[in-house]
């Protein structure tokens, strides 16, 4: 089995399957107590401190371990926006941030707070130029990732903290997919990492808050960590967290070589093999690791279960794979397909052979999923019947209202119209996408009697 979803856990390193083991021999006391046994827990606790600042660029003092690296966010712009609440409450998040970071937008924005969303270009990274804007006098807080967990963009961060430290507004980074390849750049003010994105163990977050920063802890005060993550440290995940991110960083320079290689080869061949194809993200700012691509016609839950029989762990940010049936908020901001959305993530140490196993194996797969569905032929033409259609595609989930908009493409003359109506969601960012791939053009959309009417002249 090809393990290819590494931006969600990566496996335990080895380093960190060692550091655990030995430390719960050694640190399961209380680091806080000044007997022998408490005294050789603080020891290590110390050491892993300082591992993990050395690897954040910051002081120790100024790191604390957390119990996710969720809950290092919520605590950290909670903290933030309250330690500045006499600036104001206005906190900026960009679209295509964590859902952690978003949840957190939503309740201060239920507390009566104000959020400014900024957008993405394309390729899913944010203009500098457009954090600058929307910076006021009540700003308290500016969030930014360091680099994208679904397509693997990275973001310009050092530019926006330049324009936030300029506005005097503290800057939240969210470095946990890019921390295990190395430091982010820029003049942040608090950033959080979660251990297993590098391959430590699950369960162990970190915040650093740098010197200066207004900050005050939420809930109920205790003396662990600074009074900012209560609760007794989970020493021997922590141990093994620092261990596994020093070892990571040691091997990163090499083998980030090599996945761009790799991930490269996808990148490049995904369209020659598959027809209909959309790979989305920054083409060269992005993470070693990362590449996403988007099939058109195709069912993205059916085709990661497809890939798992063929031996291969994928993910998907396609609304077809979720409970709430709404396409990823990434890809919804960045404008791209979403339908038959396939996310490779590969750990370090990924075989070459399994890349092209891969490659090999999609075209079929993809073909035999669309072929289910009843999807079009990338060649096939009808022919024209009228000057509009209107297809009804209501009730109907991703991909099959663009599967039956291709359909019958060919049956109105240029010029010609069809209107599609449809209740789902990702339609409203599937057709648009679809219209770009296929040369036809998006008129918009218009109310309809029952979900939503959208208009597509054809043009070839």
């Amino acid at each position: 089995m090809a393990y290819f979803d590494a931006a969600s856990a990566a496996p335990l390193h080895p380093v960190a399957r060692q550091a655990l083991l030995a430390s719960l021999d050694e640190g399961w006391a209380d680091p806080a107590r000044l007997y022998r046994e408490g005294r050789r827990a603080r020891l290590l606790l110390d050491a892993a401190r300082e591992a993990m600042a050395e690897c954040v660029g910051c002081r120790p003092d100024e790191l604390v371990f957390t119990p996710s690296g969720t809950r290092a966010v919520h605590s950290g712009v909670a903290g933030a926006l309250t330690g500045r609440r006499r600036v104001g409450s206005h906190l900026i998040v960009s679209a295509v941030e964590h859902s952690s970071v978003l949840h957190a937008a939503e309740a201060h924005e239920a507390g009566g707070g104000s959020v400014t969303q900024v957008g993405v270009d394309r390729a899913g990274a944010v203009d500098p130029a457009a954090y600058a804007a929307v910076l006021r006098e009540d700003t308290a807080l500016a969030c930014l990732q360091s680099a994208n967990h679904e397509v693997g963009t990275e973001q310009p961060v050092s530019r926006v903290a330049e324009a936030c430290r300029a506005a005097g507004v503290p800057l939240l980074v969210d470095a946990a997919q890019s921390l295990g390849w190395g430091r982010v750049e820029g003049d942040w003010s608090l950033l959080t990492g979660s251990a297993h994105k590098w391959g430590g163990p699950a369960g162990v977050g970190l915040l650093a808050v740098r010197k200066g920063v207004r900050f005050a802890p939420q809930g109920p005060g205790d003396e662990r960590e600074s009074g900012r993550a209560p609760g007794f440290e989970n020493l021997p995940a922590i141990v093994a967290a620092a261990a596994s991110l020093r070892a990571v960083r040691a091997e990163a320079a090499a083998e980030a070589a090599r996945l761009r290689e790799l991930t490269e080869r996808i990148r490049s061949r995904v369209p020659e093999l598959v027809p209909d194809v959309e790979v989305v993200g920054d083409p060269s700012r992005r993470l070693p690791g990362i590449v996403t691509f988007s099939c058109l016609y195709v069912d993205g839950e059916t085709l990661l279960h497809e890939l798992d029989r063929a031996g291969f762990s994928v993910s998907s940010g396609s609304s077809c794979t979720s409970s709430t049936l709404t396409p990823s908020h990434v890809l919804k901001a960045m404008g791209v397909l979403s339908e038959g959305n396939v996310r490779v993530s590969l750990p370090p140490g990924t075989a070459a052979e399994d890349v092209e196993r891969f490659l090999e194996v999609l075209p079929g797969t993809v073909a035999a999923v669309r072929e289910k569905l009843g999807a079009p032929a990338a060649t096939e033409t009808v022919r024209a019947a009228g000057p509009d259609l209107v297809v009804d595609a209501l009730g109907r989930r991703c991909p099959i209202p663009v599967i039956e908009l291709a359909k019958v493409i060919g049956d109105v003359p240029v010029g010609g119209t069809v209107r599609v109506l449809s209740d789902d969601e990702a339609a409203r960012l599937d057709i648009p996408a679809w219209c770009e791939m296929r040369g036809q053009e998006y008129l918009g959309e218009e109310p309809a009697e029952r979900g939503t009417a959208y208009l597509v002249r054809r043009t070839s």
